[in-house]
């Protein structure tokens, strides 16, 4: 499969609208569809290695003294890295069915009954700067949670995110015949445009500096979605093993350090610092050994002279630079973290167990680790398959947003001719109901009715009808699949042993009461059907 380059020539409107019609296309076919676009990407992908890496050298060629160092090394594609990128998508691909989801069932009244199930968002924008890996990963989630997607990539990834963009349309239109679901917008004066389609654009995700975050939010209508500062603390606790607490310190910030999640201030308690000679003096060697120039905040300076002073209390860095302060107990680290940092990441190195939990407890923080290095937080790291993001926001979505973050809510009420007549038509329940499987049948469609009319309406257990009804819906959930073939078994069985006992045949009265809530739904507040076997 040849990579395409796509020319952009609609307007971005156009682009936007284009998407939401795409995406409730994908969402009217089959999970095995969507499914078989994100592994053909994957593929494609890993067949067109060689011409995403000549793309990418050309970007990193013509950007080399234009960018920063940490714009540079993210705008940097290796074999192994889009190696790692596939493997995600394939992750995703194999997760559960996120749209339709039943979170909730409710009889309202007899015959009556709601279901809250999830919901694709609808159109999202994502604007990146120098991320070309960010796109694929993008891309994928938004196919897997069926959302339609805008792309405003940074100019110097220009040509990577063409190569990138071309290889995923090209999958989606093979895969499921769908044209404008991932939209590639290429100019910059296209940006303020985009960010006053409230009406169309649903939510937009920057993934860039904190002046591009904060231009976004200043700019819009349209929610957003992310975080503008990723300062990320290590907080070395009195009980903090000396080898743990210099590997962690290390990875946290020389693993990648222009990442998010990379720490950008360690703060040492004095109880540690003073639990051992020389402890800080190893910690301080071990990060100066590894490329990291070590800062000192106030205090840390005072103590410790030969620190040079951080520019700031509260910066980040985004290289090989640190802050390190000292502090006086946990309490004073946590009003530290909650003052000066950003809530994205958060560390604390301690053998003592009551002290971690009390610091998972206290702070309030997107992500809050306990003898880990802060590089976990994210989306493929936490087994999300990949991410747009990490929220810092405290609606919606927080932390690494993965399919789930890009779902909402809507509700289907199903009846059966119910009237309000200001609430005396009905007499309400409000009954809550098991959810079961936790799949609406109304997410199933003609082929799980079908599947019911088999099982419960029949006038014998006709095993072929239902196995011709199962082999033509590969989208019912294997969960329903076996409930069914579990629930024609125990019937059969019943029916044979009340034969077996009384010595003729015994009429079946079905209820709506069964194991399944799929199955359940369907019966709730119909009359019960007999089911007769000879």
């Amino acid at each position: 499969m040849a990579p395409l380059k796509q020319k952009q020539t609609a307007t971005p409107r156009e682009l936007a609208s284009a998407a939401r019609i795409a995406a409730r296309q994908l969402n009217a076919v089959s999970t095995s569809k969507r499914t078989s676009i994100l592994y053909a990407i994957a593929d494609g992908i890993e067949s067109n290695t060689a011409a995403i890496l000549d793309a990418n050298r050309e970007d990193i060629d013509a950007s080399k003294g234009k960018i920063s160092d940490a714009l540079l090394q993210r705008l940097i594609l290796k074999p192994q890295k889009l190696a790692q990128l596939a493997a995600g998508i394939r992750a995703i691909a194999e997760q559960d069915e996120p749209i339709g989801k039943l979170l909730s069932r409710m009889e309202l009244a007899d015959g009556l009954v709601l279901d809250k199930v999830t919901s694709p968002i609808g159109v999202l924008l994502i604007i990146f700067e120098a991320r070309p890996d960010a796109l694929p990963q993008i891309a994928a989630l938004a196919i897997r949670s069926g959302n339609g997607l805008l792309l405003k990539g940074g100019k110097e990834a220009a040509r990577s995110n063409a190569v990138l963009h071309g290889i995923i349309v090209e999958c989606v239109k093979k895969e499921a015949g769908i044209e404008g679901l991932i939209g590639l917008v290429e100019s910059r004066d296209d940006i303020d445009k985009l960010l006053g389609l409230h009406d169309t654009i649903d939510l937009v995700i920057p993934r860039g500096s904190n002046a591009l975050v904060s231009y976004i939010q200043e700019n819009t209508k349209i929610p957003v979605l992310g975080h503008a500062d990723g300062i990320c603390h290590v907080y070395v606790h009195g009980s903090g093993e000396p080898g743990m607490v210099e590997g962690i310190c290390v990875d946290s910030k020389v693993d990648y350090p222009a990442a998010c999640n990379a720490v950008e201030k360690i703060l040492v308690d004095e109880a540690w610092m003073r639990g051992g000679q020389g402890r800080v003096d190893k910690l301080i060697a071990a990060l100066q050994g590894a490329g990291v120039t070590v800062h000192g905040g106030p205090r840390a300076v005072r103590e410790i002279p030969s620190l040079p002073p951080a520019s700031s209390v509260r910066i980040e860095y985004s290289s090989l630079d640190v802050t390190l302060e000292i502090v006086k107990d946990m309490d004073e680290a946590i009003d530290h973290i909650h003052a000066n940092g950003s809530g994205h990441t958060e560390c604390i190195v301690a053998q003592d167990a009551s002290a971690g939990e009390e610091f998972l407890k206290k702070v309030d923080s997107a992500c809050v680790l306990w003898n880990a290095s802060t590089r976990f937080s994210d989306g493929y790291r936490f087994g999300l398959g990949a991410e747009v993001g990490i929220s810092t926001s405290r609606i919606h979505a927080r932390g690494p947003v993965g399919v789930e973050g890009l779902m909402t809510t809507r509700y289907l009420l199903r009846g059966h001719g119910q009237v309000v007549q200001k609430d005396t038509g009905v007499t309400y329940t409000h009954k809550k109901l098991s959810t079961g499987g936790g799949v609406s049948e109304g997410c199933l469609g003609a082929s799980g009715r079908r599947l019911d009319q088999a099982l419960v309406r029949n006038s014998r257990i006709n095993y072929s009808s239902v196995m011709n009804i199962l082999s033509e819906s590969p989208q019912l959930p294997m969960a329903r699949v076996r409930w069914a073939t579990f629930e024609m078994a125990a019937f059969g069985f019943l029916v044979c042993a009340f034969a077996f006992l009384l010595g003729r045949h015994v009429p079946m009265a079905t209820t709506a009461m069964v194991g399944s809530s799929d199955l359940a739904y369907s019966r709730t507040g119909a009359k019960s059907e007999s089911l007769e076997t000879t």
